[in-house]
């Protein structure tokens, strides 16, 4: 190579090396909008019950098929990306993000709202693997990627913290489905930014997308966590036997042809990788575990506790502040540690905490749910930060896309799991109240259906009687609360039990790629 040649490639990276970060502030846009969008829906819920009137198992389907959905097509969108381009994927994304918003917002009635966040699910799938895979790309020094992943992370708290906070704002002015339109401006950014300072990047040698595969892993994930949120609901039928056997068949299919194919859609290879195994199953069975409570909080602090939603937002704020102070600093913790004691020791905490959640009543003061709060946001940032690392540099760049899926696969499935499951430990426990007796079978019956229809059904009857309902309404939730809280304790201390284990050896990079 002649010296000119040298030096113009220098310059090139050095140019694009200043530019790393202002394009890692478009990425975490990204991460905002999706962020943003999940945090806010908790706080709608009881405005978005009032005027919609869904059915207890509707209202679980719009808090979870959004999820559903992305954990079925992240694999397919992190390969795509990797084999068109990650950025024209996620400008793309972040176009149908924001418009499917609109629709979302537009909801006239509960199935079309469920239809509206499984199409914006559709559209999220494309975003976080994209956002990852760029990190992995942009970022060669591994302690600049640690923190990269760290302002990530951070953001995506931040996010949980906005998302209340400004969504309760605009709850306590306009109508519920205002809380979907602020993803317009940070779409509209992000687009318009991004298409200036985002670099793109693709693998070079990458196959064609195999459909076949595409539909095998959207029918398989989709299947499995299907039957096991209706299973959890009214018990083992013939038709969730045959949902989950369909959801299981899909997902052998898949992961044999993944073996046949030249050119798989996801690398099963990835997974002999024992930390990155071990990295993608404590990021999976975390957000389990604080799912299907994170989800209920919001109606406790607003329909139990009386508080607005604005009120209700920024109490939730401890937790995304703990996350965003523990996740800008685990790298280089783990480095100093070791990577297993901080994975470990991060969900140790956030296990202990939702412990001490068992102990809170209808009357709690503030202190004992913000402290709780606090330690569970410590942990989560250090373990989520901290993995995601592991498993971006487990694999070579090139297929950042696809293990970025992953991670995001496993997050998505946990978030989808946690709120079926712990959901419906929350909504068994609160079915089982007790009406009084003068309350008119239907009343009753649309009490039983969700916390919101209660405090809905109380209207319709005298004032007595409807504060002795929605007395035993508010305890009974409490109860389904407590226990819910216990038993995402056990499984994050069994996960930080695991994670010690499987994450032995262990360490991040510190030598930067050439």
């Amino acid at each position: 190579m002649s010296r000119t040649e040298q030096l113009s490639r220098r310059k090139g990276e050095q140019e694009r090396s200043r530019g790393r970060w202002p394009a890692l502030s478009v990425l975490v846009l990204a991460v905002l909008l999706v962020a943003v969008d999940a945090t806010v829906l908790g706080l709608a819920t009881p405005s978005l019950s009032e005027d919609l009137r869904p059915s207890g198992a509707q209202l679980l389907w719009i808090g979870d098929i959004y999820s559903f959905v992305i954990a079925g097509l992240l694999v397919s969108m992190g390969s795509l990306g990797d084999r068109i381009g990650r950025k024209k994927l996620l400008l793309a994304g972040a176009t149908a993000f924001g418009a499917v918003s609109v629709l979302n917002a537009c909801a006239t009635s509960p199935e079309m709202m469920i239809a509206a966040r499984a199409l914006l699910g559709v559209a999220g799938a494309t975003l976080m693997p994209s956002t990852l895979a760029l990190i992995r790309n942009i970022f060669h020094d591994p302690r600049e990627r640690s923190l990269a992943i760290g302002i990530w992370g951070a953001t995506a708290s931040a996010g949980a913290a906005v998302g209340p906070v400004v969504g309760g704002a605009l709850l306590q002015h306009f109508y519920w489905g205002s809380v979907f339109l602020i993803n317009l401006p940070v779409m509209l950014v992000l687009v318009l930014v991004g298409i200036k300072l985002l670099p793109e990047s693709k693998n070079p040698v990458s196959g064609p997308w195999d459909l076949p595969s595409v539909g095998l892993s959207l029918v398989g994930v989709i299947g499995v966590v299907y039957a096991v949120k209706e299973a959890a609901i009214h018990g083992v039928t013939w038709q969730i036997g045959a949902a989950a056997g369909l959801g299981a068949a899909a997902l052998v299919l898949f992961v044999r042809r993944q073996f046949r194919l030249a050119s798989p859609l996801l690398d099963m290879r990835l997974f002999r990788h024992r930390g990155f195994s071990g990295a993608v199953l404590a990021d999976l069975l975390t957000v389990f575990g604080l799912s299907g409570l994170v989800f209920f909080l919001s109606q406790f602090l607003q329909l139990v506790q009386g508080r607005q939603p604005l009120e209700a937002g920024l109490a939730e704020l401890p937790a995304a502040v703990g996350a965003v102070a523990t996740g800008l600093v685990a790298g280089r913790y783990a480095r100093r540690f070791s990577v297993r004691s901080i994975v470990a020791g991060g969900l140790g905490a956030s296990g202990l905490a939702l412990g001490v959640l068992t102990l809170i009543h209808q009357d709690s003061g503030y202190p004992l749910l913000g402290a709780a709060l606090l330690v569970v946001g410590l942990g989560a940032g250090f373990s989520f930060t901290v993995t995601a690392d592991v498993i971006l540099s487990s694999v070579p760049k090139e297929q950042a896309g696809s293990a970025s899926a992953v991670s995001e696969t496993a997050y998505e499935l946990g978030a989808a799991l946690g709120i079926a499951l712990l959901g419906s430990i929350v909504t068994g426990v609160y079915q089982g109240f007790t009406a009084p007796a003068s309350v008119p079978a239907p009343i009753a019956a649309a009490a039983h259906e969700s916390l919101g229809g209660a405090v809905e059904a109380a209207a319709s009857v005298d004032p007595g009687t409807a504060q002795a309902m929605v007395h035993a309404a508010q305890g009974a939730f409490v109860d389904g609360l407590r226990l819910a809280s216990g038993v995402g304790a056990v499984i994050l201390l069994a996960t930080a039990v695991a994670a010690w284990f499987l994450l032995k050896g262990q360490a991040l990079q510190d030598g930067a790629e050439h």
